[in-house]
């Protein structure tokens, strides 16, 4: 926690590895929940309300389902030392899922931890299509009603970007750090259970 408050974060180099490297990118990929959105067709897919969202209920196997090899990922930089690290985080109430379900079963999520008023958001995975989307867009509403100010992504793709991601220098990322330091957010101030109406006037919502 003390490396979060640094700007570091920890990754493997490979799922079978033992060790962690400790991370500051020059180059940060930042989510301000005052300027998060999300496209039209996900919007519509929302209202559906697709799944059940639940928070912090199988925090272990969100963050082994973040691990798993898939086709389209043969690696991960979630090893043994991240999962157990992460799972104790948990257990201290800095550590969070939100979890997407369908007739009983686990569909998609994802996992990040809480630092004062930023959050920063470490993997999501999908066993079905649209559910780590979701997940994510159910994390901006909860982290909008709790005070947070970003969700620190740590580097920039284009699957957050068509929900607001940016990058910043480590400068402004450090001065965004330092202010959410400052002050206090809770996630766990919004009810398990958000409507998809509810969410949607969140996201699209503007400060």
């Amino acid at each position: 926690m003390k490396a979060y408050t640094l700007g570091y974060f920890p990754m493997a180099r490979s799922r079978n590895e033992a060790g962690v490297v400790w991370i500051l990118p020059d180059e940060r990929g930042v989510l301000p929940l005052d300027g998060a959105g999300a496209p039209k067709k996900l919007r519509r897919f929302l209202k559906k309300d697709p799944f059940e969202i639940r928070i912090n209920t199988v925090f272990s196997e969100v963050i082994r389902a973040c691990a798993d090899e898939t086709p389209a990922r043969p690696d991960t930089w979630i090893n043994d030392a991240i999962i157990e690290a992460y799972t104790e985080l948990h257990f201290m109430g800095l550590a969070h899922t939100v979890e997407c379900w369908r007739d009983g079963n686990l569909v998609g999520g994802l996992y990040g931890v809480q630092i004062g008023a930023a959050f920063c958001g470490e993997s999501m995975f999908s066993r079905e299509t649209n559910a780590s989307k979701i997940a994510f867009l159910h994390l901006i509403a909860r982290l909008k009603l709790g005070g947070f100010h970003f969700v620190d992504a740590q580097f920039t793709n284009e699957h957050l970007e068509q929900f607001g991601l940016i990058s910043v220098p480590d400068s402004v990322y450090q001065r965004m750090l330092a202010k959410a330091l400052r002050e206090e957010a809770d996630f766990l101030t919004a009810p398990d259970q958000l409507s998809a109406k509810t969410v949607l006037q969140l996201i699209t919502q503007t400060s």
